[in-house]
């Protein structure tokens, strides 16, 4: 049976159309222009139709781009405004006037210019300490760093906490640096505390804090320690 016959023997009823393509299931499968128009298509079970599997997945995956893309431009304006910190506070650093203004000024930019509960400079006892900085024994830079060779230390160290004096019990992590100052060198610290557990972390580049000791030592051997 054809669609000839069928318009010439049957008239165009429901039933007799359901007849015709059950009998000749291909009609419709063949003529895909016809589906096209009738809002059709083929539906084979042992097809996977990977359509909206796929653009699930380009979804997902444009999303992950994005929440890396916003990660990565929140840290670049994060260490953007810490240069931009850092900057200023070389600005002030080399303003001091001697050596106690030197170490009251870390500890103002600690708090003021980065949020955190404190920053002290520290010297091993040799000889003589400046006004305003902190004693360590002989041998407590290396004590306090963990090692003899390692020049800073980020992270939370109780150890450590004794550098900020009365208010230790304010901070939960540091950022510690390794100084030498005159000559014969002494060994000292440049310390900065915060009262957040994950102020500052282990997997943390110390660059901008190491900086900064650099430059306290620079301007720490302007003056001699009397």
């Amino acid at each position: 049976m054809d669609a000839t016959v069928l318009a010439t023997t049957d008239s165009l009823e429901p039933d007799s159309v359901r007849r015709f393509l059950t009998a000749n299931p291909d009609f419709l499968r063949g003529d895909a222009e016809l589906l096209a128009q009738l809002g059709l298509r083929i539906d084979a079970a042992n097809i996977v139709d990977f359509g909206p599997a796929a653009l699930a997945r380009v979804h997902a995956a444009h999303k992950r781009e994005s929440s890396a893309r916003r990660q990565l431009e929140a840290t670049a304006r994060a260490n953007f405004a810490a240069q931009a910190q850092t900057h200023g506070a070389v600005v002030d650093l080399l303003e001091a006037r001697n050596h106690a203004d030197l170490a009251r000024r870390v500890d103002d930019l600690a708090q003021l210019r980065f949020g955190l509960a404190a920053g002290v400079l520290a010297l091993e006892d040799t000889g003589r300490v400046p006004a305003g900085w902190r004693m360590l024994v002989e041998g407590q830079t290396d004590m306090i760093l963990g090692d003899h060779q390692k020049l800073a230390r980020m992270g939370v160290a109780p150890v450590a906490h004794g550098l900020f004096g009365e208010r230790a019990d304010q901070v939960r992590s540091v950022a510690i640096v390794r100084m030498a100052i005159w000559e014969p060198a002494r060994q000292g610290l440049i310390a900065f505390g915060s009262a957040d557990e994950h102020g500052f972390t282990e997997d943390m580049g110390a660059e901008l804090v190491a900086f900064l000791a650099r430059v306290v030592e620079r301007t720490a051997e302007r003056w001699p320690v009397l």
